[in-house]
């Protein structure tokens, strides 16, 4: 397993990364057993770098890796949180609160799910509207100087933001969605990050199983299945989505690999500095999502992957309206 730096001044991790959030919340039912295997078969690969929210499953994502690592080396790992996220007893969202009391709070409790005594990269999960960033990254770089968080970095937000945040104190990353069908990080944010010396945290490189060439038109999914109201399968998007899939499927049958690996291997080639998440619930898809690493893109590959895929050819939005109106990355 080849690696990656986070950013000049963030940890160097695995050139892959597991996302752990489907193991507990989002995408429907998983199997615990089944979860804490695939944990075990990434580090076991040589994954060092595992993310999480502390409101996936409301707490449960954490306690599940927490349990994972009961018997491992936690220096093995590079653990990855995000937070803010504000959440009913009954799944609801509440909005987001990154102010510097509930950030510690919600470190504390984090700290203790996890049954860990540091957090390798803490960072808010989006912007609070009604909190400066300055004021966000400030309380984490005490936390930094405490010992309870060793870097710092952010989600899903935009290139002023990120200059402010980077202003108050170093940022490693920046998690946000990049795949071949969700590029607007490449406009502004992108020349931001790689002028500022800020690495990517890339997740939704298979756009929540889009891209992964095993979704189906007809293929059922649950109501708390964050698919079932995202823009991008739905009707008459969802078709016209799959066949970009099927363009995709092609230049994929003619270098004998698999959908999903082509997918991962175009987000892999955009530059050292970007670390794919692959959010694998099962050995078998944490397998297939690696064999990436050996897939090697020539230029030939990568024209034809665009004229396949293009910029902006995805139909629909990555999240459902209210959703994206969070987002100040798409600002």
């Amino acid at each position: 397993m080849r690696t990656r730096r986070l950013g000049k001044t963030g940890p160097e991790v695995s050139e892959l990364g597991l996302g752990a959030m489907g193991m507990s919340d989002m995408y429907g039912p998983a199997d615990e057993t089944e979860s804490i295997a695939t944990i075990h078969a990434a580090i076991d690969s040589g994954i060092t770098l595992i993310d999480t929210g502390d409101f996936y499953g409301m707490g449960h994502n954490e306690m599940l890796i927490g349990r994972a690592l009961r018997d491992r080396n936690r220096d093995d790992v590079v653990i990855s949180v995000k937070f803010g996220a504000q959440r009913s007893p009954a799944g609801e969202w509440l909005g987001y609160d990154a102010s510097p009391n509930a950030l510690k709070t919600a470190l504390s409790y984090t700290l203790r799910r996890l049954g860990t005594d540091h957090i390798d990269v803490y960072r808010p999960a989006r912007l609070d509207p009604n909190v400066p960033v300055e004021d966000t990254v400030g309380a984490i770089a005490e936390m930094v100087q405490a010992g309870y968080v060793r870097h710092i970095g952010l989600s899903e937000v935009g290139a002023d933001t990120i200059r402010r945040a980077a202003a108050v104190h170093p940022i490693a990353d920046l998690q946000i969605e990049y795949s071949l069908i969700s590029r607007s990080v490449e406009d502004a944010i992108l020349p931001a990050l790689r002028e500022l010396g800020i690495g990517v945290t890339a997740y939704g490189v298979l756009s929540r199983g889009l891209l992964s060439g095993h979704w189906s038109a007809d293929r059922p999914h649950t109501a708390a299945d964050f698919r079932s109201h995202s823009p991008r399968f739905q009707g008459d998007n969802l078709a016209r989505n799959l066949e970009l899939v099927d363009a995709l499927r092609e230049i994929a049958d003619h270098k004998a690999v698999s959908v999903a690996q082509v997918a991962v291997a175009w987000v892999l080639s955009r530059g050292e500095d970007i670390v794919p998440l692959v959010g694998a619930r099962r050995r078998d898809r944490l397998a297939e999502s690696a064999g990436a690493l050996s897939v090697e893109l020539s230029e030939e590959d990568l024209g034809m992957i665009e004229k396949a895929v293009p910029v902006d050819a995805a139909a629909g939005e990555r999240y459902a309206p209210a959703q994206m109106r969070t987002l100040d990355s798409e600002r």
